[in-house]
């Protein structure tokens, strides 16, 4: 008998505030039609002052909690990926495990940027494998608008805050690719690569939380051609294809990316989960919000199978092959 890590109930919360593109037009040189064409995203949302990010994470923890009718006392792990936790320490999984009421085991965070879902992911599944745990919360929670510099064009219109949550549960399996829960993953980095997406600021260089920074089109260029590399080696440790791909749920970075990428695995776009157009790039939320959001539209269901992969700064990037 094989154990897999299952998911057992999904949640995700997003700021009241909206902010649509028009919003960007009095603050920098930019329209809502060039946002659109280059990007897809229509909106996105921010929090509000004195929001944090352990906030929008504990309340995407309590709507996948009560979508899989547990509570917090069920949990053995929160594993929160995030690369804006309200404080330099402690973590921002101690501060949702504090504010769901959870009082035992254990929490801790998980920072690759926006490929730090799949990274926490990754180690949730390790963690229940080993018999570490038996039930993890894995959260991707973010307050992106913190650290951008509205006074640059090419990056501030990219981003919004977000959180999205996901209950992994220990199962029994029969060691196949038919086994619900995950079935492989592929993670990697490479650090030469740092200056093409990075935040200049930190409190052992400036002392200050700094600002993002990114040179878009090099990035543009590693997404689509790492994306669809990393997704191609999780199939293929899992003993799948991309014609075995019901759902690819990617990080949500980018319309022309996500398509790219879908190209290269010859998924076609209606198979592809796609929430840009509404959240904009919410980092290390994007892909728990995206499985919530394609839960609730009735578009993932119970045996499909999902690929999920993202590429964030590092560079790190990664996928994960997963039974719903």
């Amino acid at each position: 008998m094989t154990i897999r890590a299952v998911v057992r109930g999904v949640g995700h919360y997003l700021p009241e505030r909206v902010v649509p593109n028009s919003e960007f037009e009095a603050r920098v040189d930019t329209t809502d039609e060039w946002i659109r064409s280059r990007t897809g995203i229509e909106r996105r949302h921010f929090a509000a002052e004195g929001e944090t990010t352990s906030d929008l994470g504990a309340k995407a923890a309590t709507r996948a909690l009560a979508d899989a009718g547990l509570t917090a006392g069920d949990l053995d792990a929160i594993i929160v990926a995030t690369s804006t936790p309200d404080l330099t320490f402690p973590s921002a999984a101690t501060m949702v495990q504090a504010k769901i009421g959870m009082t035992n085991g254990f929490a801790f965070d998980v920072q690759a940027v926006c490929a730090g879902f799949v990274f926490a992911l990754a180690n949730a599944n390790a963690l229940i494998l080993s018999g570490q745990a038996k039930r993890i919360l894995v959260i991707g929670a973010e307050t992106f608008s913190r650290i951008l510099d509205f006074s640059d064009r090419t990056t501030c219109v990219l981003f919004g805050d977000g959180a999205g949550a996901v209950l992994l549960e220990a199962a029994d399996g029969t060691g196949t690719s038919d086994d619900r829960g995950i079935l492989a993953a592929d993670l990697n980095s490479d650090g030469s690569y740092r200056d093409l997406l990075y935040v200049d600021g930190g409190p052992s260089t400036t002392g200050t939380a700094g600002h993002l920074r990114m040179q878009g089109n090099q990035v543009f260029r590693h997404a689509v051609e790492k994306l669809a590399q990393t997704a191609h080696a999780a199939l293929d440790k899992a003993g799948l294809t991309g014609g075995d791909v019901d759902w690819i749920v990617p990080h949500q970075a980018n319309l022309r990316i996500i398509s790219a990428t879908a190209n290269r695995m010859q998924v076609p776009m209606e198979r592809v989960v796609v929430t840009v157009q509404d959240h904009g790039n919410t980092s290390a939320a994007s892909i728990p919000l995206a499985m919530s959001v394609g839960k609730e539209r009735g578009q993932i269901k119970t045996g499909d199978l999902i690929v999920t992969e993202a590429i964030g700064g590092g560079l790190s990037w990664g996928a994960v092959v997963l039974r719903w």
